[in-house]
């Protein structure tokens, strides 16, 4: 499976298992397994570098095991071959957003302008609770 022209993944990494799904379908759902459930070696890969496998374990959160494997479970269709498809996208997909390195935060401070329209704000709305207050009779 070709992720971009530096990835590609093997046969051997993944690990399809088919399962019956909770999705829409009627009685085919009882007799038919198409749910998919796509695993892979993420851990293991040699294809994949320490940065991309770093930034995969974060996107990826519950869907990423103790042992290393990347768990998709897909069950959108009534097809098995259709969800086995989508299931290989995502996978592609969510490697494709791990490869990419994430732009480093410069730091900015707030502008005078900015601070000064903070401040007005803050002392209009200070202004519109202190008028609620109770009414004073004796006044």
């Amino acid at each position: 499976m070709r992720i971009n022209d530096h990835i590609t993944i093997e046969d051997w990494e993944l690990t399809e298992q088919f399962i019956r799904s909770s999705g829409p379908g009627g009685q085919n759902v009882n007799k038919v397994s198409t749910a998919v459930e796509l695993r892979f070696e993420a851990e293991r890969s040699p294809n994949l570098p320490a940065p991309v496998k770093n930034r995969l374990r974060k996107l990826a959160g519950r869907r990423w095991t103790k042992e290393g494997t990347l768990v998709i479970q897909v069950e959108d269709t009534r097809s098995q071959a259709r969800n086995r498809e989508i299931a290989r996208d995502r996978l592609a997909e969510l490697i494709r957003q791990a490869c990419e390195k994430p732009k480093r935060r410069i730091a900015t401070r707030p502008t005078l302008g900015s601070k000064k329209r903070r401040i007005k704000a803050k002392k209009e709305r200070a202004e519109v609770k202190s008028l609620r207050g109770k009414v004073d009779p004796h006044t």
